[in-house]
């Protein structure tokens, strides 16, 4: 069945996203106090784009001509986001948080709020809560989106045509004070945004100029998808009343991370890209929230990568230089995991189907629960970094409850909403990928699926803005 609905025009080029490869606390459970004001700490620094230098940014970024139709010889990913109606000014906040053992901590943001005189720049606009892709990047920065390039996209298609844009960096990077990233950690994470959302509604009410409407849409790509379904999960549970959520959307996220862990890990599993990076970022944060993951890095960890990878990330070291130094397999598709120099034990592997990892998986899967406001998924079947699975999976765990969530499979013309626009999309990926030739598998999950879920996400959205 598919689902109709307007999407936003189209007139740029494309851009290279690297999303494959953020309190005092607000209430409702894990040691938050509703009765303290969450406000940020510290006066936020900014930056100003006009509309002409967001659609610069964005070609720039492309390194292709601007202006082409959706369809054209060449990229499609910024002819999707549109020419910029508005200008956007940049907050760099930082806020309080709590880690995962409940102690307060910091993290920071970018906080984008819409400036000009159009109706669609001015007065209550739309709010998006959005949750950003893995990143091994320790200064990662979303109110930096020269050198952030979800950020730039996220600009793009959202800030620069009306919405507030509120984009944790999460807990360990940028500035936090955590010494760690508490990755895919679901609670932890879906609390981090909400203790974002409400430091940068705060810093929009001292910015002026514009104010809230109300429309509260969340939206993330790859660990952001799952941070989006963690958040909206724990808004709708635990914060209702103060933050009620008008849509949904998710983007190639692991949702069904027990099932994905049994999918890579288990002895007959099947490694995906970027799995030496994801692990060790998995078991870090596992081990530092549990407590129960290993007593020994060896227990896990090959040697030398006992000695490196248990504490590698965050760090801003490039992922190249941490193989040359023998800091990581060298392997450029992150796909040694296990076997002659590769990351893991074969011993863990064979243990994994009874091991706390494998429980600490299952206790972040974000399946199992009933959304009440409406969602759309996103992605592409041929995925081969997060795989669709997860997303057919949580489609389908909806359905048993008779919760209808489309999905919507870029390889898959009949799963688009209905429409010519749609069909131009569909088309407009297919030429992406052949265009991407033999880079295509390591492209697929963080170039060239995320501007095309992001036009979907963007026009399910707008359905919502008049009601």
């Amino acid at each position: 069945m598919t689902t109709q609905f307007r999407l936003c025009s189209f007139t740029r080029t494309s851009i290279g996203l690297t999303a494959g490869l953020a309190l005092l606390g607000l209430g409702g459970c894990d040691g938050h106090d509703v009765s303290i004001p969450l406000v940020p700490v510290a006066a936020a620094n900014v930056v100003h784009h006009q509309p002409g230098d967001i659609d610069s940014l964005l070609a720039a970024a492309s390194g292709e001509p601007a202006g082409q139709e959706i369809g054209g010889s060449s990229g499609a990913v910024a002819d999707l986001a549109g020419n910029a109606e508005c200008g956007v000014s940049i907050y760099h906040v930082v806020y309080r948080t709590h880690d995962p053992a409940g102690a307060p901590a910091t993290a920071s943001e970018g906080v984008m709020i819409p400036t000009g005189t159009s109706a669609n720049c001015t007065g209550d606009r739309p709010v998006l809560l959005y949750s950003h892709g893995t990143t091994t990047k320790k200064s990662y920065n979303t109110a930096d989106p020269l050198h952030t390039p979800e950020a730039l996209m996220v600009e793009a298609f959202f800030a620069a045509h009306g919405y507030i844009v509120i984009m944790p960096n999460y807990l360990g990077y940028d500035v936090s004070n955590l010494a760690y990233h508490p990755y895919l950690n679901a609670e932890v994470q879906a609390h981090d945004m909400i203790d974002g959302l409400q430091a940068g509604l705060g810093q929009v009410t001292s910015a002026g100029g514009v104010s809230s409407s109300g429309k509260l849409f969340i939206a993330g790509y790859s660990q952001g998808g799952h941070v989006a379904m963690a958040t909206d999960r724990v808004l709708e549970r635990d914060f209702a009343g103060q933050f009620p959520v008008t849509a949904a959307a998710p983007m190639s996220g692991p949702y069904n991370l027990v099932k994905f862990g049994d999918t890579v890990v288990a002895p007959e599993g099947t490694v995906n890209i970027g799995a030496t990076l994801f692990m060790p970022y998995l078991l870090r944060s596992y081990q530092n929230s549990y407590g129960n993951i290993y007593t020994s890095p060896s227990e896990v960890y090959q040697p030398p990568f006992d000695q490196s990878a248990p504490t590698l990330f965050p760090t801003d070291a490039p992922v190249d230089t941490l193989m040359t130094d023998g800091l990581l397999p060298n392997d450029p598709t992150f796909r040694l995991l296990f076997g002659p120099g590769g990351l893991l034990t074969d011993s863990f592997r064979q243990s994994y189907p009874t091991t706390t990892f494998r429980a600490a998986l299952q206790t972040n899967t974000v399946l199992g629960w009933n959304p009440k406001a409406p969602m759309a998924l996103c992605g592409g079947m041929d995925d081969p970094t997060v795989y669709f699975s997860n997303a057919v999976d949580a489609q389908a765990d909806f359905a048993s409850r008779a919760i209808a969530v489309p999905l919507w499979d870029l390889e898959v013309k009949s799963s688009l909403p209905t429409g010519r626009t749609y069909s131009e999309v569909y088309d407009a990926f297919q030429l992406a990928k052949l265009q991407a030739g033999s880079n295509v598998q390591m492209t697929y999950h963080g170039v060239l699926v995320p501007p095309f879920c992001m036009a979907l996400t963007r026009g399910f959205f707008a359905t919502f803005l008049d009601q």
